[in-house]
């Protein structure tokens, strides 16, 4: 085995020093193509692509979320995947093809595992939108090209008002009698009701005035439906959440408990418990503490590192002058790693990267920078707020930013993006925020170890950022064990990290709003972590260099990355792959001798 691991690695180096052309100048006439020629290709790819292009046609068509029509079609879809590809004959894979085979059969077995998810969580709604059946049967009907039945349609229509008003004096009598109304689930179904009721209003229009026949049967009908549907809404939302229309949502979130959480890991390849990885950035948290004291007593605040912090704070940019500083901490970044030949960077790659500025309402619920191709950018507006524009000035300070914009740019997200559109793009449909957050976080535990924060300032925005990571992991998985409310995780940044309070609560919004995974917080930290011990065993070792590294997991497209380690190490996953790797140990066993509680880590 390792006189093979030694001769695909070897492979894998070659073809990684020779990407595309040097970072320094722009390559000669028929350069670029020259070394594309050979390129490792999984005999998958085609595949993999096929899977993801016929997956993404079934969500266009089958569109209405928690309709049991489009959960059935996709569990016979997933079904029939895994069946046909178990039928493979995967002793005759290369390296590149098992590796693809292991990702999809456990992409598929995950998919199957969400069926059954969203359908427990349709019937947990159920109590509060029982009537949406209607709406989803409606629209079904619709995109299975039937004639729509007029007069039937209206029929049923007028009778969901009734059906509605059913369903509130249900919810009444279990808050006047003191049982137990969700918040949780009923802001699932308030946000199910809305998508459901704007289905409606495409299932009406989609006829209305085309066919005079149906708006003579269904206006009145609908327009009764519609006020039923919108006055149900604004009670759950005032009576059982508590808020009201133009208001901010309420961080409530939606945990999927141990179960949801370890079916997730799996999926990721991550074998570890919850509370191992609680206890992974527990220590984390430890080392950076520790690094902040140091920085803080170069700086004369002796071991008050939250006075360092906050004197950090301040040291920010002029309103209008945040661009300019972005080009600047983009252009170090750029030099740092060319300079010392630590990834390839394709002249084009930094010529089309470009920024925009971030909305209010968009900072509300991304308070930093967002990165890629565009770097989007958090400042105050004039519009905003004396205290808000306060707050953003010190939570978006020069020395916060030198640690985001190499994240969000090169050597971070926009060079991976660059990359993976042109290298193994099929392995798309395996993104991973283990990955994709791993690799920008892993950057900025390398460039701290390469001395790029060269100030004790500079160290404080620096360790800012991987303390924040690691109250990620902390308060994102005691959340979804139900040990931390969002107030909870709204306090524990504050105190423990040293957030802005309104930036405390952007942070703790987007992380529960269900725009991002369960296991999304958790994956920048942890991610970066596996980066790091890959790095540690092949370069720090001599096996392989800096550039040779970091280029060949660039060049092999996103995946868990334990599979990012099989190909560089030329060790081809077995067909019933089970995740093994434990990269960082046994950190219960180093940290305890006792199982911490979730509870007092989360305080």
């Amino acid at each position: 085995m390792r006189a093979a691991r030694s001769t695909v690695s070897a492979a894998l180096v070659l073809s990684a020093v020779a990407l595309v052309f040097p970072a320094a100048a722009p390559p000669a006439a028929g350069q670029e193509l020259t070394t594309l020629v050979g390129t490792e290709t999984s005999e998958l790819a085609a595949v993999v692509e096929r899977y993801r292009t016929d997956r993404t046609a079934l969500g266009r068509r089958w569109n209405v979320p928690y309709s049991p029509d489009r959960n059935q079609r996709f569990r016979d879809f997933f079904s029939d995947w895994r069946q046909q590809v178990e039928a493979l004959d995967f002793e005759s894979l290369t390296l590149e093809g098992r590796v693809d085979y292991v990702l999809l059969i456990n992409d598929l077995t995950y998919q199957l595992d969400l069926i059954e998810r969203e359908a427990r969580l349709a019937a947990e709604m159920n109590g509060f939108i029982p009537f949406t059946s209607l709406i989803v049967e409606l629209e079904e009907r619709r995109r299975r090209r039937e004639p729509v039945e007029s007069e039937a349609a209206a029929a049923r229509l007028a009778d969901l008002p009734a059906e509605v008003q059913t369903a509130r004096e249900a919810v009444e009598a279990r808050l006047a009698d003191g049982s137990d109304v969700s918040r949780i689930v009923a802001l699932r179904a308030v946000t199910t009701l809305a998508g459901h009721t704007r289905l409606l209003e495409d299932w009406y229009e989609h006829y209305a005035g085309y066919d005079p026949v149906f708006t003579w049967w269904n206006e009145d009908p609908y327009a009764r439906a519609k006020a039923a549907l919108d006055g149900y809404g604004t009670f759950l939302r005032e009576t059982v959440i508590g808020y009201r229309e133009g208001e901010d949502e309420p961080i409530v979130g939606d945990p999927i408990g141990a179960e949801g959480l370890a079916a997730d890991l799996r999926h990721e390849m991550i074998p570890y418990t919850p509370e191992e990885l609680i206890a992974i950035a527990e220590a984390e948290y430890a080392w950076c503490e520790e690094r902040m004291i140091e920085a803080s007593r170069e700086l004369g605040y002796g071991d008050d590192w939250r006075a360092a912090l906050e004197y950090v704070k301040t040291l920010h940019r002029d309103p209008g002058d945040q661009p300019q500083m972005i080009r600047e901490l983009a252009d170090e970044a750029l030099a740092f790693v060319t300079e010392r030949d630590l990834v390839t960077v394709p002249p084009l790659a930094d010529e089309i990267w470009r920024i925009e500025m971030m909305s209010p309402e968009r900072q509300k619920v991304s308070p930093f920078f967002l990165g890629g191709e565009v770097i989007q950018v958090s400042f105050p507006t004039d519009g905003m707020e004396h205290e808000y524009k306060l707050m953003s000035m010190r939570g978006n300070n020069e020395h916060f930013s030198r640690a985001t914009v190499h994240h969000e740019l090169i050597p971070g997200h926009h060079l991976q993006g660059f990359m993976t559109s042109r290298f193994n793009s099929h392995r798309g449909a395996f993104s991973t925020p283990f990955w994709g957050e791993g690799w920008a976080l892993y950057w900025e535990m390398l460039l701290w170890d390469l001395g790029f924060p060269s100030t004790p300032e500079d160290r404080i925005g620096m360790l800012f950022w991987r303390m924040h990571r690691t109250a990620r992991i902390i308060f994102s998985l005691s959340f979804h064990l139900e040990r931390m409310t969002p107030q909870e995780a709204i306090d524990f940044l504050v105190e423990r990290v040293g957030h802005e309070r309104a930036n405390a609560e952007a942070e703790v919004r987007r992380s529960f709003n269900g725009s991002y995974s369960p296991l999304y917080q958790v994956a920048y930290m942890i991610g970066g972590l596996q980066i790091r011990a890959l790095h540690e065993q092949l370069v720090q070792s001599g096996e392989m260099t800096n550039r040779a590294f970091h280029d060949a997991i660039l060049r092999g497209g996103r995946m868990p990355v334990e599979m990012v380690r099989a190909r560089l190490l030329g060790e081809a996953p077995p067909k019933d792959f089970e995740s093994e790797w434990r990269f960082q140990g046994d950190p219960l066993r180093r940290t305890t001798s006792e199982e911490p509680d979730p509870q007092e880590t989360a305080n």
